[in-house]
């Protein structure tokens, strides 16, 4: 189904055409007065340029040929006669002012009812996607800094994989570096009658993991902590970490019980945000293809050493700013993170051939990434027209405007962050002294709602930017946050439910409602606002910008509550209006539960 903009387009085109002008210039964008019009064409600005004649006098013959419509002795033209519009205004000083047939946009309704996922349309070449995300360490529980990476990239996987794309999402763990090194010798400190400390021993290691979750949780810091003290200990994990890359058993086995008890409480905490991945990579798995992209990147005269360590130069004669030589490998032989970056691409063109790359990291890692993405280029790995994109995001602040913490000035838990605001949304439920739900239920409400006021408080921003993590104004039923959109939803549902009780038939779809044309203004708004879904949609995954399908949906609650204010939607005591209405509202409904699904929210019954 194609998006109502260029339905509108297709019009102007062949108008601008008639009139013997490009059809480049009849571009349709939304308008910025609202109160004079609801679409507007600015192309006879332009258009004027090119062809030396005055924006008017453009504008005028367009709407003629549009409409037919004459110009009154002001020089403005308007027309009503067509299918799409029931306005074309051609104004000082060459402005083409649009608005919609009100019989064209009911029957755009009906046609987004009736379609696969309401009207959009499958990509013309879908691309397999790699979407990289998370980034958590192993050996480390998730804190609040993990929190960003984890439901932006989340909401942009599920929005290329519903536009119809093969999008992939990694995690990509952090499993190699030296905070595996310190493991382990911590682990000598505390446990040195352990098998995998003993030289002479041959058999099989146990398959049981020495330590539980908990107790690896806190060997990881303790052992943090000594390396910053203890030189002899830190130079004992460099070498343990350099032992466990080159394949020591032993080692290995050991890292092997890391991984499997911190995947595991990672994938239960993962869910807990509704963030699922597709692979769980690690940088381990780049390992086996390092040793010959390097000697790819020297056998092209690419790498070469600087002072011991190989580098590769990436600066570019067109740079505004200074970019460092990409370094590949330390002057110890040791890898760094560009090594397995470029080695985990290599491993993913073999995989998977992406057509499109991208990677949702904190922005201060931008740095790093431009020079990887430049020597994958450069290099070959990755074809020259092949996006990789660095979505870098900011980082989420408390009230003081720095990195949010505990009161005790600690890294939060995610789970104790989660646990926080979905006590503060079930209080709210409690103060409602019309509630109806029993505090079993309003518990439950609280898990869907407290995720949603996260999730929404977090994805409302673009995410380049930072933002103040404010618990009150994220749990509240009103404004722009998570709760008023699910409570939106949840008065829809309820106007149905009560439309069924009173003998009304709706299915799930409501394809046998006839929408007819709006019968007051804010109807048509809210027609307006749903007819936009298509554009949004491709729009914030093409920009990798969910914040524009939070930024829509409150616009649309912000419609059907007005529309629903405005309107005896269940006392209209014309049949054929009220099953307008009742089509018109479920698919409002539709279209915010689409939405939030793809930002990773959930909608509950009752709230």
């Amino acid at each position: 189904m194609k998006k109502i903009l260029d339905l509108m387009e297709q019009e102007l085109k062949q108008a601008f055409e008639a009139c013997g002008y490009e059809a480049k210039f009849a571009k349709v964008v939304l308008s910025n007065r609202p109160d004079l019009c609801e679409y507007q064409c600015n192309g006879a600005m332009a258009a004027a340029k090119a062809y030396k004649k005055k924006p008017i006098d453009i504008a005028a013959a367009v709407v003629e040929k549009l409409t037919g419509a004459s110009a009154d002795a002001s020089g403005a033209q308007a027309g009503s006669a067509h299918p799409v519009f029931s306005e074309a205004v051609a104004v000082m000083p060459g402005f083409i002012n649009l608005k919609v047939s009100g019989q064209f946009l009911a029957e755009y309704m009906q046609g987004m009812a009736a379609a696969d996922k309401l009207g959009l349309e499958a990509p013309a070449k879908p691309e397999t996607v790699m979407v990289d995300y998370g980034g958590a360490n192993v050996a480390k529980p998730l804190h609040v800094g993990h929190l960003r990476a984890a439901i932006i990239g989340e909401s942009i996987k599920r929005m290329g994989r519903f536009l119809g794309h093969n999008t992939i999402g990694d995690v990509h763990l952090g499993d190699w570096g030296l905070q595996m090194g310190l493991i382990i010798e911590e682990l000598r400190d505390r446990k040195p009658g352990l098998v995998y400390f003993d030289e002479a021993f041959a058999g099989e290691f146990p398959a049981e993991a020495p330590f539980t979750i908990s107790e690896l949780e806190e060997i990881y810091p303790a052992a943090s902590a000594k390396s910053k003290t203890d030189e002899a200990f830190k130079e004992r994990a460099h070498q343990a970490t350099l032992k466990l890359q080159k394949g020591y058993a032993p080692y290995r086995a050991i890292w092997q019980h890391i991984m499997s008890v911190s995947v595991e409480d990672l994938k239960k905490n993962y869910s807990n945000l509704n963030v699922e991945f597709d692979l769980w990579k690690g940088e381990s798995d780049a390992e086996p293809y390092i040793a010959d992209m390097i000697q790819m990147l020297v056998d092209k005269g690419l790498a070469y050493e600087s002072q011991g360590a190989l580098v590769v130069d990436v600066a570019e004669e067109t740079d505004t700013k200074e970019i460092p030589p990409c370094l590949i490998r330390k002057s110890d032989g040791a890898s760094l993170y560009a090594t397995s970056d470029l080695a985990t691409i290599v491993e993913r063109e073999q995989d998977f051939h992406p057509d499109r790359y991208i990677y949702v990291v904190d922005k201060r890692q931008g740095m790093h990434f431009e020079q990887v993405f430049r020597v994958a280029k450069k290099a070959g790995i990755v074809k020259q027209d092949t996006p990789m994109i660095f979505l870098g995001f900011g980082t989420m602040n408390g009230r003081d405007g720095k990195p949010f913490k505990t009161r005790e000035g600690g890294v939060m838990r995610l789970e104790t962050l989660i646990a926080e605001i979905n006590e503060a949304v079930y209080a709210r439920i409690m103060e409602d002294e019309e509630r109806t739900v029993s505090e079993e239920e309003a518990r439950r409400t609280a898990g869907i709602v407290g995720l949603a006021a996260l999730k929404y408080g977090d994805l409302s921003n673009q995410a380049v930017k930072d933002y103040v993590f404010d618990i009150e104004r994220f749990t509240a039923f009103s404004g722009n946050t998570g709760p008023y959109i699910l409570y939106t939803i949840v008065r829809i549902k309820s106007l149905l439910n009560k439309y069924r009780e009173n003998g009304g038939i709706v299915s799930e779809e409501a394809l046998e409602k006839d929408i007819l044309p709006a019968a007051n203004d804010s109807e048509k708004a809210l027609m307006l606002l749903i007819s936009r879904y298509n554009e949004v949609l491709e729009s914030g995954f093409s920009e990798t910008a969910p914040h524009k399908i939070c930024q829509y949906i409150y616009e649309l609650s912000n419609a059907f509550n007005s529309f629903y204010h405005e309107t005896k939607i269940l006392t209209e005591p014309d049949e054929a209006r009220k099953d307008s209405f009742i089509g018109l509202i479920t698919l409002a409904r539709r279209v915010l539960e689409t939405c939030i699904g793809l930002l990773g929210i959930e909608a509950p019954d009752r709230m």
